[in-house]
Formats: structure tokens, C-alpha cells, sequence
């Protein structure tokens, strides 16, 4: 219910009302291109210079045997349920599947996630996804990685999933509720792309660097295209589109900088590259860390668990920054500011931040960077040498 009255309130933002006030006409109805000009929405044309299509994504659902007669949830549906299920098995291991997993043990469901990877939220470095992993895992989620489903089915109060292990070995998970977290899927059929020669794809519709489809005039925003499927991120996607289709100042997608955030307890977010990324693209880096067990802020609200991960290049250069740990996703906006105004390392080391905040980790591994430099073996003679000749102001005995 609180849940519902969340959303309840953010619908007024996408109302009808709303959009007529700013100017926007909205029409309901299931549109379908006549041509690469015109769509036909229940009957009635309308025409336009350019277009952007904005469907959207659905749960992709796998052919997995048995599926398509066994009732399953997905994301859709698992916040109208009416009553908390004994038990829950999680299909994926992504962001929904792992959020979900955490949240429903955490309420009293017996949760199990199975996944064919080698380990959870496959975008993220194997250190910061195994750590948040082992916390679930000490909360009671129990997982199954690198496993393959073989098939599903419905029995009298709950659902049995068949697998196998990377031997071959099979085994057998039975729960109440079933959870397809399996990815998504774009929001391409009957809209009649084939007919007006727009490219797609299982993962979405085709675009360049300023969202154009295959039709020039066409855009394509959001999920439906199939890049990077967050809110945020067709947030942004929609500038794009305004920008060239309507002011005509060409402009294009940059996503080095998109920032994301896995809700857990703690929260794991991400801005720029990874080690992963930055080791497919051949860029030698080095990696500096600072603990939450060591800000005073963390400790005092009884939360030791996680890190910051600061990843330089060759140049010394911030290209990207991971947080596993408290308030996470706030805390990276001091990076999302940092990297895109290409704001100084020696600038973050020297700001001051108020004592005590979570927010002081972001200047402590700066400074962690910058101490091996300011305590380097020469400065360390150096200095011996300079205060050895003003003398000591006391002895140890």
C-alpha cells in the first residue's frame, strides 16, 4: 500500500492534465505506422515531420520448458501482491532480482536466486558484486550460480524448478512464487516498423549517436532502444532527441559518464569505468580504496560494511568510480559533478567536508592517492634529514 501510494502520486506528473497544461496533446490508442510520415492510432491518421518512439520495455520472458504453463511474476506484478509469499524463487541475477531478493527475505520470505552466470549484477566488478553477494548471502539469500534452468512446472501450492550445476548435476527448487528477472525486453511489435524499413533487433531499435533510427527523421528514446534501460537514462536520451529533431543542433549520446545505482542494503553505485571495462579496453589504470570501517560517520551509524573504489589511468585521470556502502547513490553525486566538470583531484583532496558525514570517503581516497606522493621515500628523507637538524621535542625512552 505505501508503495502504491508512492507511485499514485508520481502518476500525476505523467497525467493527461499535466501535459495538456504544458502544451502537449496526448492521444491513447495502439499506433501503427502507414508510412514513415503517418500512423494510424485506432483508426485516425496523423501525420508529422519527425517522430520519436519512446514504448519502452516488457520483462523478457525466456523459452524455458514448461514456462509458458507454469504462473510466474515479474516486476510488474510482484508489488500487487496481496500477501507475503513462504518462499520465492528469483529467476536472475540483476538489479531487479537482486533488489527484490534482499527485500523479500529481509520480510520474511525463504528466497532463492538462480542465475547462469558466475556471479550477481554482471555489469559490476567481480570484488564490489561478490562482497554485496556474501552480505545477502549472510542475511539467508541462498544462490545458484552458473546454472542453467531445464525446466519449470506448477504443482499444487507452488512451483518447482529443475537445474544444473556446471557438472551436470541436477537439482530440484520448489517455492510458492516464481520471479522472472531475466532482462527486458523492447517494445517493438505491431508497430509496424517492417513496413517503413526501420532496423530492429531482440535488444531494440537500431540508432546512431544522435538516436536517429534507420528512418532520419525517426528517433528512438529510452528502453526501446536498447542501451542503457533506466529512467535516468532515457531522461537524458530525451534531450538528445529535442535538441536534433526539434531546436536542429545536432548533438549526441555520451554515456562514459551514466551514472547507476543497485538499491540493496548497502547500495551499490557506479559512474564512468570499471576494471572490467577498462581492462576490454586495454587502458592501464591503477585503483585506490578507502573502507567505510574508517569514516567515523559510518561507524556511528553502526554500518562498517563496503568501500569506495577510485580507478586513475596512466594520466592520473579519474575515469570512473564504484561505492559499494551506505547512501551509496548520494554519495556519488559528488562524482557525477567531479567527472563531468573535469574538476581536479588536487581540488577534491583540498575541500572540506563537514565532520561527520558519510560524504568525507570521497575525500579520503583522493587523499589516499595523494599521501603516496606527499610520503614518497624522498620526502620522507628529506624531511628526516631537515627535522633531525632542528632537533626533537621529545625522546622516546
Amino acid at each position: 500500500q505505501r508503495i502504491r501510494s508512492v507511485i499514485d502520486t508520481i502518476q500525476h506528473h505523467d497525467s493527461k492534465e499535466r501535459f495538456c497544461g504544458l502544451g502537449a496533446k496526448v492521444e491513447f490508442g495502439h499506433p501503427v505506422f502507414a508510412d514513415d510520415q503517418t500512423i494510424r492510432i485506432d483508426g485516425k491518421a496523423l501525420s508529422a515531420r519527425s517522430w520519436a518512439i519512446a514504448t519502452g520495455s516488457s520483462p523478457a520472458i525466456p523459452p524455458i520448458k514448461g514456462l509458458d504453463k507454469t504462473s510466474f511474476i515479474t516486476n510488474r506484478e510482484i508489488f500487487s501482491l496481496e500477501h507475503l509469499p513462504e518462499s520465492m524463487i528469483i529467476l536472475g541475477a540483476g538489479p531487479i532480482g537482486i533488489e527484490m531478493a534482499q527485500a523479500f527475505n529481509r520480510l520474511g520470505s525463504a528466497v532463492a536466486v538462480i542465475d547462469h552466470g558466475g556471479q550477481i549484477l554482471k555489469k559490476e566488478d567481480h570484488d564490489m558484486a561478490d562482497a554485496l553477494m556474501k552480505i545477502l548471502q549472510s542475511e539467508g539469500v541462498a544462490f545458484y550460480l552458473n546454472s542453467q534452468v531445464e525446466e519449470v512446472r506448477e504443482f499444487e501450492g507452488g512451483k518447482e524448478v529443475v537445474l544444473t550445476d556446471p557438472e551436470g548435476r541436477i537439482s530440484r527448487l520448489s517455492a510458492n512464487i516464481l520471479l522472472v528477472a531475466l532482462g527486458r525486453q523492447a517494445n517493438t511489435q505491431d508497430l509496424g516498423l517492417e513496413t517503413i524499413g526501420i532496423e530492429y533487433d531482440q535488444w531494440g531499435i537500431n540508432v546512431d549517436q544522435r538516436l536517429r533510427t534507420t528512418a532520419g527523421h525517426i528517433y528512438a528514446a529510452g528502453d526501446v532502444n536498447g542501451d542503457f534501460q533506466f529512467t535516468h537514462a532515457a531522461g537524458y536520451e530525451g534531450g538528445i532527441v529535442l535538441s536534433n529533431a526539434i531546436f536542429r543542433l545536432p548533438r549526441k549520446v555520451d554515456y562514459r559518464l551514466l551514472p547507476w545505482c543497485t538499491y540493496t542494503d548497502p547500495e551499490l553505485a557506479h559512474i564512468g569505468m570499471n576494471e572490467k571495462a577498462a581492462k576490454e579496453e586495454g587502458i592501464r589504470y591503477t585503483v585506490w580504496t578507502e573502507s567505510f570501517s574508517e569514516n567515523d560517520r559510518s561507524l556511528a551509524e553502526g554500518e562498517k560494511r563496503g568501500w569506495i573504489k577510485l580507478i586513475l589511468d596512466e594520466k592520473e585521470k579519474p575515469i570512473g568510480v564504484q561505492i559499494l556502502g551506505l547512501h551509496a547513490g548520494d554519495l556519488l553525486g559528488e562524482w557525477v559533478a567531479a567527472l563531468n566538470g573535469n574538476v581536479k583531484l588536487s581540488s577534491l583532496a583540498a575541500a572540506v567536508h563537514p565532520y561527520p558525514t558519510l560524504s568525507e570517503i570521497n575525500k579520503r581516497v583522493v587523499g589516499n592517492f595523494f599521501s603516496t606522493k606527499l610520503f614518497s621515500e624522498r620526502v620522507k628523507k628529506g624531511l628526516k634529514f631537515f627535522f633531525n637538524l632542528k632537533g626533537r621535542a621529545c625522546e622516546l625512552q
